[in-house]
């Protein structure tokens, strides 16, 4: 039996800039298929020439169970060869429903009249929703969804294209915003496409999720294929990182000290919606952290404290400066040293066609210019200090952030904040859609401002994020702190979180 995709001889040269050499891949049917390489190792580019967004070099060749694909692949092209793609960026169209995203490119029409049949389009989207194990009405705006509802329909749209038995779901990183839970469910689902005889290609940065749930992995470094169909049953998380980084990954060290004793940041009565308010304190040298299940509360936390939403109610105190939320700006909140690393980088946290230099400098433009004289001395200066900090590469100035990777853009936001020496940093989901070495340089950075004195509150999902550098994390439901961890395991989290137990981490 052929291949249910096949990768032969592909190369890709940008300029002057070779960044894919002879890459081969092949998914065989049955099986769950994973790429794994750094941030610009060249995996996301192998997909964007499956996807047509990029022509490959001459001599690649592309086959979908045994026929050849035109490359480069035209537009339309993929869904008759059987290929549906969920990418990063989910790409669903905000002012439609629910049920009209599932179904763009396959909308159901009267036969006689040739109108859009909405009724027929809503219960194939539940339908398709209920196989997901997702509650979402189809009729729902996407506007309103948050994160992992989104990745939930994008998802659910990829699969309502599939045939059984034929073809391959690509995902890219779309199980990222997708909670615990969310992610068993759909893994579930996964192997229910794959025992049909259908195949799906992955490609993942948290190596616990390749783990659980590739059978064949194979790895990229510098556009060539240093690892190709590994069985996944034979590898460990460390061997995949030495194979993606060709070393090995150090530990973080996370803040061994005691924080101060009074507390710096107080929260009291932070109104999520729900019929509970939250209150928690943090300490200078002191990282805690945020997280709950879907819905619960603590995911508009970060953008309520900083300003980017309005609180019905509730009052931050910064280092004995009050700030009532109900009425504050983000300027108030800035000036008290209030910042936020948002989720969404590309589209909250960076001016993506600006250069590195320009948004680094950013937030202290007004401060360190003057009406007729902006100053590119202090902003170069800066911006030479956070590529060396946090390796940033490549490591250039004036190249505009669009053009780097999502981990290194992902160094300079949270860069950009650092430079300000805030007393209050709030990170969302920080480390979402890095690889493993960047993951490392941004929780070394941030426990690194916990030492020099910011009070430090990470918001997350991500159990091993949040057990590797946080002294205490808080454990939201229903809109109410309902744990307190005290230097928590991964388990302990899960536990607290998933399984509503009381439980007491180990004394730091």
């Amino acid at each position: 039996m052929p291949a249910r995709l096949e990768l032969r001889h592909l190369g890709k040269t940008f300029g002057h800039t070779r960044v894919l050499s002879d890459v081969h891949l092949s998914v065989e049917p049955g099986e769950i298929h994973a790429l794994v390489g750094q941030n610009g190792s060249g995996k996301s580019t192998v997909i964007k020439v499956i996807a047509g967004y990029h022509a490959p070099d001459r001599g690649a060749e592309l086959l979908v169970d045994g026929e050849p694909v035109h490359l480069p692949v035209r537009p339309g092209s993929l869904a008759a060869s059987g290929i549906s793609i969920v990418h990063q960026n989910p790409g669903l169209v905000e002012h439609l429903s629910v049920a009209e995203n599932i179904s763009i490119g396959q909308e159901k029409r009267s036969r006689w009249t040739r109108k859009l049949n909405r009724r027929r389009e809503a219960i194939a989207a539940g339908e398709i929703l209920s196989r997901l194990h997702v509650s979402l009405d189809p009729s729902t705006l996407v506007k309103d969804l948050v994160p992992e509802e989104r990745a939930n329909v994008a998802i659910a749209r990829a699969l309502c294209s599939q045939i059984p038995g034929r073809g391959v779901i690509i995902l890219d990183e779309a199980t990222r915003a997708l909670s615990r839970d969310s992610a068993a469910a759909f893994y579930k689902t996964l192997r229910h496409a794959v025992s049909e005889g259908g195949s799906v290609l992955v490609v993942a940065h948290s190596l616990s999720e390749v783990m659980a749930i590739a059978d064949r992995v194979t790895v990229i470094r510098d556009g060539e294929i240093v690892g190709d169909g590994l069985p996944a049953g034979d590898l460990s998380e460390q061997a995949i990182a030495r194979l993606m980084l060709g070393r090995t990954v150090e530990q973080i060290v996370s803040v061994k000290q005691l924080p101060a004793e009074v507390p710096h940041i107080a929260v009291r009565g932070l109104d999520t919606g729900h019929d509970r308010c939250l209150d928690f304190d943090i300490r200078r040298n002191e990282i805690v952290g945020l997280t709950g299940s879907a819905g619960a509360g603590w995911e508009q936390v970060p953008y309520l404290l900083a300003g980017d939403a309005r609180a019905r109610a509730g009052v931050i105190d910064v280092g004995g400066v009050t700030i009532d939320l109900a009425r504050a700006s983000l300027r108030h909140l800035l000036k008290a040293g209030v910042v936020l690393v948002p989720e969404r980088r590309e589209l909250q946290g960076l001016a993506v066609g600006l250069s590195v230099t320009e948004n680094v400098s950013l937030p202290r433009m007004r401060r360190n210019s003057r009406p007729w004289f902006s100053g590119l001395r202090w902003q170069r200066d800066e911006a030479t200090r956070i590529i060396a900090t946090l390796g940033v590469q490549p490591p250039d100035p004036d190249l505009p952030v669009g053009k780097l990777s999502g981990g290194n853009q992902q160094k300079v936001l949270l860069g950009k904040w650092l430079l300000g020496g805030p007393e209050l940093l709030i990170l969302h989901e920080p480390t979402q859609g890095v690889d493993v070495a960047a993951r490392q340089d941004l929780l070394n950075a941030v426990v690194s401002a916990a030492r020099s004195g910011t009070s430090v509150l990470l918001v997350s999902n991500d159990v091993n994020d949040l057990s590797a550098v946080c002294r205490r994390v808080l454990v939201v439901h229903d809109g109410a702190i309902t744990e307190e961890l005290i230097g928590p395991t991964p388990d302990h989290i899960v536990d607290a979180v998933y399984e509503g137990r009381p439980t007491v981490g180990s004394s730091a």
